[in-house]
């Protein structure tokens, strides 16, 4: 075909449908963004120490979205998810969104899952300007200020840990051990326990590193114990943290275990059984089962209608996964109906009190964007038995 009958096609088409040729390449320039969808981008743990937890959130996300396309979408546009199993995996993390970015697949991305996953992507996202929603993540270091195309739903990890300490203070507990999760996001969080333990001057029982797969969880359960700590505090997560609390509560039945919001997952929540006597947790949502939460009514009354699996109806992860849903349609609304990815940036940012009730979401008005502050402290019975 010559350049000329190319030309002349390309235009017979664009009139066809009442747009210029310039209307048509422009739409075609925004990477998953067609007059009639919109495409999300979301790698995140499907297999692995967190792939359950990342199946409920996915799950949530597409509750979410499923219900406002049944509305009609957004200005009549589709929102639909390309999901990639990144196995909580950083080099996958990269690897799934530079496949994502360099096929133009997806126009924005939601729900990285993992510190060191979201710290591997964040040069790709600012320098091809991806706006992305809700990184499952709390980690300080990734609050950066030049970070202006990320908005973060959580609070800091270090916040959670200054008001877990300042509880196990108020008990007067002495001696307290820190378990770390063997990676980036452990030794991060390890940092901020150990700065707050040492801030009000409280004696530790020593640094104990978890192997990200959990298979060294009896042998340090043993070594953590002989220690005979007066509290363990917690910086791990998923099936590696499990294999460790079984272990710990074999051997020190009565001694306090404390963890940040995604120590315990809520698919882990019943696998640790009679071992969550004496825990506490941070939590950073409202609890899922609770049906006095206006949010989480609302969340269940989605999941419910949109035919999601039974057992994701109460789950944190998926609670998480909704509100991360809901960010990313506000901010579309706001973005109006020519959307771009800055016109997108611009308007996730203008969120300012996105009200659920109970729960509220709001963006100050410069980088880092970090959409609630709220900071609960659960204390756990047997079985899972949420007592505050």
């Amino acid at each position: 075909m010559s350049r000329r009958q190319f030309l002349l096609r390309a235009t017979q088409a664009a009139a066809a449908t009442g747009l210029p040729v310039w209307a048509h390449n422009a739409m075609a320039a925004d990477e998953g963004l067609t007059g009639r969808s919109l495409t999300l981008g979301c790698s995140i743990a499907l297999t692995g120490p967190l792939g359950q937890a990342g199946t409920e959130q996915v799950a949530g996300m597409k509750a979410a979205f499923a219900e406002v396309n049944a509305a009609g979408g957004v200005y009549g546009r589709e929102i639909r998810m390309e999901v990639k199993d990144d196995g909580y995996v950083a080099s996958r993390t990269l690897k799934n969104v530079t496949e994502m970015v360099d096929t133009q697949s997806v126009f924005a991305l939601i729900s990285p899952l993992g510190t060191a996953n979201t710290a591997s992507i964040l040069p790709l996202i600012e320098s091809k300007g991806i706006p992305t929603v809700g990184p499952v993540t709390g980690a300080t270091s990734l609050r950066m200020p030049e970070n202006r195309h990320v908005f973060f739903l959580r609070p800091t990890y270090r916040e959670e840990t200054r008001r877990l300490v300042k509880q196990i203070v108020d008990m007067g507990l002495k001696r307290i051990a820190v378990v770390y999760l063997d990676n980036p996001f452990g030794k991060e969080v390890l940092k901020d326990m150990a700065q707050a333990l040492d801030d009000i001057k409280v004696e530790r029982s020593g640094e104990f590193a978890l192997a990200v797969d959990g298979k060294n969880g009896a042998a340090l359960a043993e070594k953590v114990a002989a220690e005979r700590p007066g509290a363990v505090l917690l910086a791990t997560t998923g099936t590696a943290n499990t294999a460790f609390v079984q272990a710990f509560r074999a051997k020190a039945q009565g001694v306090p275990l404390a963890g940040i919001s995604v120590t315990v997952v809520s698919s882990e929540l019943p696998k640790l059984a009679a071992s969550t006597r004496g825990l506490a947790l941070v939590q950073v949502f409202p609890d899922a089962t609770s049906q006095k939460s206006v949010v989480v009514r609302k969340f269940q009354s989605t999941m419910k209608a949109m035919g999601a699996d039974p057992a994701f109806v109460s789950s944190g992860s998926s609670l998480e996964g909704w509100l991360n849903g809901q960010i990313m349609i506000e901010g579309l609304k706001n973005a109006g109906k020519d959307v771009t990815r800055e016109r997108l940036r611009a308007g996730l940012a203008s969120i300012r009190a996105l009200s659920f009730g109970d729960f509220n979401i709001g963006f100050g008005n410069k980088a880092p964007y970090i959409g609630s502050d709220a900071i609960y402290l659960a204390i756990y019975a047997d079985n899972g038995r949420r007592l505050s």
